[in-house]
């Protein structure tokens, strides 16, 4: 399987992504599906690869390596870690098999809607609320920054269940756009990741049958901070194929560049900002590389998760800006693609749980 993560991928990645823009493709997110990116952890039987954290995470990364659109990267990571995950490790054998093909093969789009406008790290927070009539629940409120929100045809929706149990009383349900009252607002504009197309989605009295919750009442929080460690993984698993690339254009721009003769790579300070920038890529990949092991041995890993995310997310800025730097005025010119490798890098210490919350993590484990 592991052989999957790098030759299959790397022998379809200078091609497929040929004519994808600045803009949410539905003809590159086809092309994505084709090659098995979006139901890469997927069983088998649902027309998945089959494969576990890890080779998933390695598979991911050669997407990030290959694929200079970070905001393509980000789009495919969040719909399988945070929409597809969920209905694979919680879902029922019916929701399975009637949402996950679709999903997998590229004719859906998934965005996972947990986080609202006063609720953000603190899910306790939430708002909307799923109340059971009859053979329904019925879902109102809203969600902010929901990832593919705006092209999505299925959500995974956390909502209150029982408010009265704070955290404890979240479900997860999954929603079909095409059911009544689902309103995905007008995509905003961002920093970086920009062909990630992102709004609101208001839910107004949707009716949900209950078939379409996820796992039992109240277990939402446990399911999205399964999904979490998925995407603290694989998502950020892409940066460490950006940084890979970045690297190597960085090493030939330093080897080819030259001042008063030399190459500029020959100069100790330039040398020494890319030496950092390996440092920084070869540990950060070593960490997620454990978590990712102790994920597949059902271990608890939210310790190496937490170090792995906060690893990555900051080293990809900081090299993301030492790259950009040794490019010199080339790299401040979108044509080289050096400026918009940093503006995609930004976000990455806030989503799937701030530098901060890591932060709290981490000392929580070691007993402070």
């Amino acid at each position: 399987m592991l052989e999957f993560s790098r030759n299959h991928l790397n022998s379809f990645l200078p091609n497929i992504f040929d004519g994808c823009s600045a803009e949410f493709s539905r003809q590159c997110w086809e092309q994505c599906g084709k090659v098995g990116l979006l139901a890469l952890s997927v069983p088998e039987e649902y027309g998945g690869k089959g494969l576990g954290t890890l080779s998933t995470a390695r598979a991911l990364e050669a997407f990030g390596k290959g694929c200079e659109d970070g905001g393509l990267l980000f789009s495919v990571a969040a719909h399988l870690c945070a929409t597809v995950m969920p209905i694979v490790e919680f879902g029922h054998d019916a929701l399975k098999a009637q949402f996950l093909p679709k999903l997998g093969n590229g004719e859906w789009i998934g965005a996972n809607a947990m986080t609202e406008t006063q609720a953000g790290s603190d899910i306790s927070q939430l708002k909307t609320q799923a109340i059971l009539e009859g053979d329904n629940y019925v879902l109102t409120g809203t969600k902010s920054y929901v990832s593919n929100g705006p092209v999505a045809d299925v959500y995974v929706v956390y909502a209150m269940t029982q408010p009265q149990h704070g955290s404890l009383g979240i479900s997860a349900f999954l929603v079909a756009r095409e059911q009544l009252n689902v309103r995905p607002g007008t995509p905003f504009n961002t920093m970086g990741l920009n062909s990630t197309p992102i709004s609101s989605v208001e839910f107004d009295y949707c009716q949900i049958p209950k078939q379409q919750l996820i796992g039992h009442p109240g277990q939402g929080s446990e399911i999205f901070a399964r999904s979490m460690q998925w995407e603290r993984t694989c998502l950020f698993a892409t940066y460490l194929g950006t940084m890979e690339r970045q690297l190597e254009r960085t090493i030939h721009h330093a080897t080819h560049r030259k001042q008063s003769r030399r190459p500029i790579g020959k100069k100790q300070a330039i040398a020494h900002r890319i030496a950092d920038m390996k440092l920084r890529l070869e540990s950060a990949r070593l960490l997620l590389y454990r978590a990712c092991w102790l994920m597949d041995q059902s271990l608890d890993a939210a310790l190496e998760v937490s170090m792995a995310k906060l690893a990555i997310s900051e080293s990809a800025i900081q090299s993301s800006l030492d790259a950009l730097h040794i490019h010199g005025g080339a790299g401040y010119l979108q044509k080289t693609g050096i400026e918009r490798s940093v503006r995609d890098a930004i976000p990455s210490t806030i989503f799937s749980g701030t530098s901060e919350i890591q932060r709290d993590i981490i000392a929580n484990r070691l007993g402070l």
